[in-house]
């Protein structure tokens, strides 16, 4: 629920940040105009001006491209956006908060379990946040079983544990797939509504072709944007998840080497 409650949330910050820059795109042609207008009368000595002028009108020209993609289509390259990064930046909370310190955590157990504390090592795995934690846990609350159960839990909640750390992957490779597939849809039906305006007219002319497949190819465009945009989110997200599963595997065999000195130690 919580996980469900922090994808709405972005969600709803994203998508209040997309009304504002509709809101923005909504502005009156006159004010642009004013605003240019400085820039083009601007003489050599106000080169650093012009260039500011040119990268806000560079800004504006993405923003003009996007709106002339034709709504149907663009609106939802935009919301595979949106719903895209929101699953992207749960994934990428979720597994920063699965780090810890694992080295700190380990010797805290070890110490314990060099004591003969068992207890004291549970409670410290019971109340440190991560996957590491869970399956040490786990470990623990089977060590009077012997080091076979011991291992059997481990792995098994390992495995657990890792699919916990996937979760919601293979909905960010479902938006990586649908918006560049979103803008090759809109641009073919935007090759055809070009092709309907010539039959329309008559005539292969120049000014009838180009408006039509100007608009079919932004779609793709930014369906492109879009999908190259998620994939770096996703190539991060998985070398997070790695990076844990493989810290994971090492604190498992450390877990397994202390239950083997704690049996040598306590269970002659």
């Amino acid at each position: 629920m919580k996980k469900l409650f922090a994808i709405v949330a972005v969600m709803g910050v994203l998508t209040f940040g997309s009304t504002q820059l509709a809101q923005a795109q909504d502005a009156p042609a006159a004010e642009q105009t004013e605003q240019a207008a400085p820039a083009a009368v601007a003489d050599d000595a106000a080169a650093p001006a012009a260039v500011g002028v040119e990268e806000g009108g560079i800004h504006k020209e993405i923003k003009t491209k996007f709106i002339e993609g034709t709504a149907s289509f663009m609106s939802l390259v935009a919301i595979a956006l949106v719903i895209g990064l929101a699953f992207c930046i749960e994934r990428i909370i979720y597994l920063s908060l699965a780090e810890i310190n694992t080295k700190k955590f380990m010797a805290a157990i070890e110490g314990a379990l060099e004591k003969g504390d068992v207890e004291a090592a549970k409670d410290i795995a019971r109340n440190t946040r991560g996957p590491i934690a869970s399956i040490y846990y786990q470990g623990l609350m089977r060590i009077d079983q012997g080091i076979d159960v011991v291992e059997k839990s481990v792995v098994s909640y390992g495995g657990v544990q890792a699919g916990y750390l996937e979760k919601g992957c293979s909905w960010i490779t479902l938006f990586i797939a649908m918006a560049p597939s979103l803008g090759f849809l809109g641009t073919v039906i935007g090759m055809v509504q070009a092709f309907d305006k010539i039959q329309q007219v008559g005539d292969i002319s120049p000014t009838v072709v180009a408006g039509g497949m100007k608009v079919a190819l932004i779609t793709t465009i930014f369906g492109l944007i879009v999908a190259l945009i998620l994939q770096v989110f996703y190539n991060y997200i998985l070398s997070k998840i790695e990076a844990l599963t493989s810290e994971m595997e090492d604190s498992s065999i450390s877990l397994l080497d202390m239950v083997i000195k704690y049996d040598l130690k306590y269970k002659k």
